[in-house]
């Protein structure tokens, strides 16, 4: 091609897309977002904000349930799951129309079509209508995402059998619900679809659900949702599966030698995502795969020249603002800002929005161990803290793990109510390096939920006051 069109193109609008554009037109490239759906990417549309509007209606019908426990008598609980819906589309619709907005305001073309690399910095572009255009830039950057995983032989047929997005429009509650796989999406949904009724059946391949968090957390939420009647099968895979008029038979093999059969009305199928890979011009490039993911250096470059990737299309962890930070990394890199620092893995936060809430940072216990670090523990019980009991929401752990020798905040793993929130404080201690005994020379307000944080660090030491 004759001329450059951009200094930056983009290949996709999602969390990761739409800020790494906005930080390059901050620092005076011209960019441009090729985009084939709706800005906002999954998390906006079909992931991180509509499903957390999904929770809190069913927050709310966990509250009217338990009204007696704060002095109210209310009638029937009824859902109208479309209204339920329709709010969390609304929602959706409303941020994803922000970020057009945002688009705008900083002056940053979005391209409508599907992008594909044809190598030497040009990205072709197919319409809806299957017009091609091709685009060339000095450098680009991928951000084309991830789909649900699908297991071979268990498809989806968006009815009986579904997948994360299907569950989020559901047009009735099903009496029972299969969720297979217990990570941050599968818990999530256990806790709608229970509270809005549902009798949930949760199986994990594994020994334990939510894998990648504490063992302690783990152990604790399974407690948690058992109590509240969500039933859970651990070390147990799902082996048949039987599509009938209204309902599935499946055939389920726990702990390697016990079969069980059971009927359910609805599957959903929640055992992880793989890059958007596919389609994308990888052949026509020196770009490689590693485990399904786009390879990169600490600066998301790939093996061509000129060409970058973030987000869920480069690996784990899964997460929107993994995705952003990326973004804002790899721009600043490619513009030669000085002072750019790679991500560091170990201080991003995850959070699971099920009821009780689950947020952690850094390492867990085992993995300390595992490293054969001198650590030091403190944990501390929501049953403790004044604020939790007023609030109606007495269980709920927070747990820290400190470096013996250094004094370093290694890991922070909390469940209960607002834990979400409340990880902030341990991501900012973190990444101002602060040691235990600055914490634990803090004042935290009282009474707050955030005073937990202040006792299970001084538990370290066994200073705990109120336990």
């Amino acid at each position: 091609m004759s001329s450059i069109d951009y200094d930056l193109l983009i290949v996709g609008g999602g969390p990761g897309g739409y800020v790494a554009a906005i930080r390059a037109k901050q620092l005076g490239m011209k960019v441009a977002v090729i985009e084939s759906e709706h800005m906002g990417g999954i998390c906006l549309n079909w992931g991180c904000i509509p499903t957390k509007s999904l929770l809190r209606s069913s927050e709310i019908a966990s509250y009217i349930k338990h009204a007696e426990d704060y002095g109210f008598t209310s009638s029937e609980l009824k859902v109208d799951i479309k209204k339920v819906v329709d709010r969390s589309r609304g929602v959706a619709k409303k941020l994803s129309s922000g970020v057009d907005y945002l688009m705008q305001k900083n002056s940053i073309e979005v391209i409508e079509g599907f992008g594909s690399l044809l190598g030497s910095g040009i990205v072709n572009v197919t319409d809806k209508n299957g017009v091609e255009t091709k685009k060339s830039a000095e450098n680009i950057i991928l951000a084309t995402g991830a789909t649900a995983k699908i297991i071979p032989g268990f498809e989806p047929d968006g009815k009986i059998v579904n997948t994360y997005k299907d569950a989020m429009i559901p047009s009735s509650i099903p009496q029972t619900i299969l969720i297979v796989g217990s990570g941050a999406i599968g818990m999530e949904f256990a806790s709608f679809y229970h509270d809005l009724g549902s009798k949930v059946t949760v199986i994990e391949m594994l020994d334990r659900i939510l894998p990648n968090e504490d063992e302690d957390i783990s152990i604790f939420a399974k407690r948690r949702f058992e109590e509240e009647g969500i039933n859970i099968l651990t070390n147990t895979v799902l082996n048949e599966l039987k599509k009938n008029k209204t309902d599935v038979t499946v055939k389920l093999q726990k702990d390697k030698f016990e079969n069980l059969e059971i009927s359910i009305d609805k599957v959903i199928l929640a055992v992880g995502i793989q890059a958007n890979v596919n389609n994308i011009g990888l052949e026509n490039t020196s770009i490689k795969l590693k485990e399904g993911h786009i390879n990169t250096n600490e600066w998301l470059e790939t093996e061509e020249s000129g060409v970058y990737a973030i987000g869920d299309v480069v690996g784990p962890p899964w997460l929107a603002h993994k995705a952003s930070h990326e973004g804002i990394i790899c721009v600043e890199k490619i513009a030669g800002v000085k002072g750019v620092k790679p991500l560091n893995k170990n201080r991003i936060p995850n959070c699971t929005y099920c009821r009780p809430q689950i947020a952690s940072i850094g390492i867990t216990e085992m993995q300390a161990k595992e490293r054969s670090l001198n650590i030091r523990v403190g944990r501390f019980n929501f049953s403790g803290n004044g604020k939790a009991l007023a609030l109606g929401e007495p269980k709920g752990m927070v747990k820290t793990i400190f470096d013996n020798d250094t004094g370093e905040l290694l890991g922070a793993h909390l469940i209960g109510a607002e834990v979400t929130e409340l990880i902030q404080g341990f991501v900012i201690a973190m990444n101002l390096e602060t040691t235990e005994h600055e914490l634990m020379e803090c004042i935290f307000p009282h009474p707050t939920l955030s005073e937990m944080i202040h006792e299970s660090v001084l538990d370290a030491h066994d200073r705990a006051i109120h336990s």
